[in-house]
């Protein structure tokens, strides 16, 4: 499996889709769609690359979303383009952050795709890796919300494209995920390593620890752990990283192992914390899962959670799976209970 892996190596996404040999062929309509969005995504790439010389794109438009998040002008054309390229595969509903409500493009289509068409759009203008989240579904006859409101698990394809130094498709059809590479010079996604796997352990973690002082005792105690270093109860030194950038965060875990964590925390707008299920925690955990790794809310897997709204916020814990498993156990094994660290405390690390 490990030749045939290497042999295919440099197959454009169009050769790899239709390959019989890759353990199941992908569905027709699948394959449409997935193509789609790549070629959607080698438009984005492009404005990308031109950076301010494409204008403003990281300019507020004056508008929000529906979930309140101001809309950037790139998030607004990324949106568009996606939009577009779908019309033009078997896509019976379209879900996405830039839009308040389920949207149908072909009646008689056999898909559901949702998207966040530019995730991490508050690094436009600063040059740091952003990207488009994916996740397609079969069509369910019950209609619009049948169609998304569903098990992640339910997922036949999900997948990211990350607009960095080179614009890569992290891409899972339910048989392992693959890494794509856009090739400048055909403008053609091409595969780059077949069987992606997320190292079972290492010693990294991904936080926001400005926002320590609203975190639940599980996740603190967790990360305080993690900052004693040798000398705390891991025994051993971590390093702490933190992008602010989903993608950016996953394609780091997923090419080098750790943890990451967007947890609920105190305030009432993160009580169910800030990540949306259908269009970025369920597609992030389908790779994840399918790369070695795990995705939790804390307790519960990620694929198992069935949405109830579009715009569902979960918290979003993910990486390489012992890791996910600990952060599991602080939520639920008493042991893990402890009185709080003084690392954060009038002395603490990061006090003055």
């Amino acid at each position: 499996m490990e030749a045939l892996a290497v042999r295919r190596v440099g197959l454009t996404i169009d050769q790899f889709l239709s390959d019989g040999s890759r353990g199941g062929q992908v569905h027709l309509e699948v394959s449409e769609a997935i193509i789609a969005l790549a070629g959607a995504a080698g438009r984005i790439a492009a404005l990308v690359r031109k950076g301010p010389l494409a204008g403003a794109l990281g300019s507020d438009t004056g508008q929000n979303n529906v979930d309140g998040d101001v809309q950037k002008k790139l998030d607004v054309t990324a949106n568009e383009l996606i939009f577009d390229a779908l019309t033009e595969a078997s896509v019976r509903y379209f879900a996405s952050e830039e839009e308040e409500a389920i949207l149908t493009l072909d009646k008689k289509g056999k898909l559901a795709v949702a998207v966040d068409p530019l995730d991490g759009s508050s690094n436009i203008d600063v040059n740091i890796s952003i990207g488009t989240i994916f996740s397609i579904y079969r069509a369910s006859d019950d209609g619009a919300t049948a169609s998304f409101f569903r098990p992640g698990r339910e997922q036949v394809a999900a997948g990211y494209f990350v607009y960095g130094p080179h614009t890569a498709l992290v891409l899972t059809t339910g048989t392992g995920t693959q890494l794509f590479v856009l090739d400048p010079a055909e403008q053609k996604f091409k595969l780059a390593d077949a069987q992606l796997r997320i190292v079972p352990t290492t010693s990294e973690f991904a936080i926001n620890a400005s926002n320590y002082r609203h975190w639940l005792d599980p996740v603190r105690t967790f990360i305080d752990d993690c900052l004693g270093g040798a000398e705390g109860p891991r025994g051993r030194d971590f390093n702490m990283r933190w992008v602010a950038s989903l993608v950016a965060e996953t394609h780091r875990i997923i090419s080098r192992g750790g943890v990451f964590l967007y947890p609920a925390d105190k305030r009432g707008r993160y009580a169910n914390g800030r990540l949306r299920l259908i269009y970025e925690a369920a597609p992030i955990a389908f790779l994840v899962e399918q790369a070695g790794g795990a995705a939790i809310d804390g307790i519960d897997p990620i694929l198992e959670l069935v949405p109830s709204e579009l715009h569902q916020r979960t918290p979003l814990i993910f990486g390489s799976a012992d890791k996910v498993r600990r952060v599991q156990s602080y939520h639920t094994d008493p042991r893990f209970t402890r009185d709080a660290s003084p690392l954060f405390n009038t002395r603490g690390l990061f006090s003055a």
